[in-house]
């Protein structure tokens, strides 16, 4: 059983969602009990893999026991054992959430969000292109319905312009991939690397074409600028329980360009073009989101823009390069993507009770539950705006100490002021929502349990990674070290390795 650990984050949710799909289109209370177990069980594999992965070696899972370079594998490190255990902690509290009546909005529900599960998953853990290429298309696919569940005009508008720029990107995709495979004759990560390392200057000149094309793709999934106009009318429009699992969806992304950085194109030509990319890129991401936070009049657009806020972040400490940073960009990813679950789950909940006013920044009747939604909106703007002494300061206090030189001159003043900016923006919303004049009388409804157990899920993260703080860095740290050793990849699937270039070796 213990060889076939690193498929079951797969082969859980793939099965589940076959079995809801057999089961009916309606949500029914077992259907919602299987889901929910289900992200349950997912949450307890991605336990095991952590432990794994934390001995420091890779694990290999040979499907259909085709042996690589030949072969698709499965891959296990610290980085694709941290992203499916994010992954299925936000799950967990998204299908919670949803159980309480958003996922009978429409059909099949429960089965696509699994499905969503089978696409993420795969795309941590695979260590083939193609297959990549593969599982990008199974989220994508899932997530187009899921963005229109339940319909409505918005909704539908947000979804026909996410479809397109997708599909797009998919093109360009399966593009640059045929272009690295013809220079390289390869699609495995390890062994493209590896063969990318022994080119001559033609062929290197192709590959960097190839690998730019690459991260021009990952950077419209990632959302960073100047390709992440799609995103704040996508999220603001899509269902609560959508919109906090597609928190997630900016990091797949992120994930992989870091992946590909530091495995495929570590020894590429193209190396020097894809960080000045991710490092202006980043900045620009950063500044500009800032001001889209300011500028939003709803909640829901505004914790959009926050996500974008997270991305320039995540993208400048890629950009970087270094240690230090890919220690800090793993700290800040890990809470700022269940920060942003919590805070659209949360602002379902506030709109639902302000009546037809729902999230929108204006006057509306008085919420049925203040004390309780306001101490939730409380943990989590302080989270999210970087405030000690949650895990917000902490992850951007790491990635301001990992800045050097002229980096800092740019990085700090750029990310104190777009925190600022969420901060000024935050607290206009929490006055607005509970301590300006209303009118009318609250009559909104209570909130659930289920509710209720999916956003305190996503959002005692803040404080548990600042007590957690030692081991969760540590972690990160040695994932940092980990990523930048690539060759150890080709060593441990039995490729012939080639060394990295020291200061004495002539090239």
């Amino acid at each position: 059983m213990a060889q076939h650990l690193i498929v079951l984050p797969i082969l859980l949710p793939m099965l589940t969602a076959l079995g809801l799909l057999l089961s009916g289109q309606v949500p029914t209370p077992w259907q919602r009990r299987a889901s929910i177990a289900s992200c349950a069980l997912l949450v307890l594999l991605a336990v095991a893999l952590l432990v794994k992965a934390n001995s420091g070696t890779y694990s290999f899972y040979a499907l259909g026991n085709w042996q690589a370079p030949f072969g698709i594998v499965l891959v296990l490190d610290r980085l694709s054992a941290i992203m499916v255990a994010l992954t299925a902690v936000l799950a967990l509290g998204c299908v919670t959430f949803a159980a309480a009546g958003d996922d009978s909005r429409g059909s099949n529900f429960h089965a696509i969000f699994q499905l969503q599960l089978v696409g993420l998953n795969g795309a941590f853990l695979t260590g083939d292109m193609f297959n990549l290429f593969v599982f990008f298309e199974i989220l994508l696919l899932a997530s187009y319905a899921l963005l229109m569940h339940g319909g409505g005009k918005a909704r539908i508008g947000a979804g026909m312009h996410y479809v397109v720029l997708n599909l797009v990107g998919s093109a360009l995709f399966i593009l640059a991939l045929g272009v690295l495979y013809g220079a390289t004759g390869t699609l495995n990560m390890a062994d493209m690397g590896r063969r990318i390392a022994m080119l001559d200057a033609d062929s290197s000149a192709l590959v960097s074409a190839g690998a730019l094309l690459l991260v021009v793709v990952f950077s419209l999934k990632a959302a960073i600028l100047p390709l992440y106009f799609w995103l704040p009318a996508t999220y603001a429009a899509a269902p609560a329980p959508i919109a906090a699992l597609f928190a997630i969806m900016t990091k797949v992304g992120l994930y992989a360009i870091l992946r590909v950085k530091t495995l495929v194109f570590t020894e590429s030509t193209a190396l020097v073009f894809i960080e000045g990319w991710l490092w202006w890129g980043g900045l620009a991401t950063l500044l500009l989101a800032g001001i889209g936070v300011l500028a939003a009049r709803d909640m829901r657009t505004m914790v959009a823009y926050l996500v974008l806020v997270s991305v320039g972040t995540l993208m400048c400490a890629a950009g970087m390069g270094s240690t230090a940073s890919t220690t800090a960009l793993l700290y800040y990813l890990i809470h700022t993507t269940l920060i942003a679950g919590a805070l659209f789950l949360l602002a379902e909940l506030i709109g639902v009770q302000r009546g037809q006013a729902g999230t929108r920044l204006v006057r509306a009747r008085r919420l049925r539950q203040p004390a309780l939604l306001g101490g939730m909106f409380m943990i989590a703007a302080v989270a999210v705006a970087g405030l000690p002494p949650l895990a917000g300061a902490l992850g951007k206090l790491l990635l301001m100490q990992a800045a050097e030189g002229s980096e800092r001159l740019w990085l700090w003043p750029i990310l104190l002021l777009a925190g600022l900016a969420g901060l000024i923006a935050l607290s206009r919303a929490g006055s607005v929502f509970f301590w300006a004049s209303h009118k009318g009388e609250p009559n909104g409804p209570l909130t659930s349990k289920l509710q209720l157990s999916g956003v305190i899920w996503l959002l005692v993260s803040a404080p548990l990674l600042v007590i957690l703080a030692g081991p969760v860095s540590s972690y990160t740290e040695a994932t940092a070290i980990q990523l930048s050793t690539p060759y150890l990849v080709s060593e441990a699937l039995g490729l012939d390795v080639i060394l990295p270039l020291t200061q004495g070796d002539q090239p």
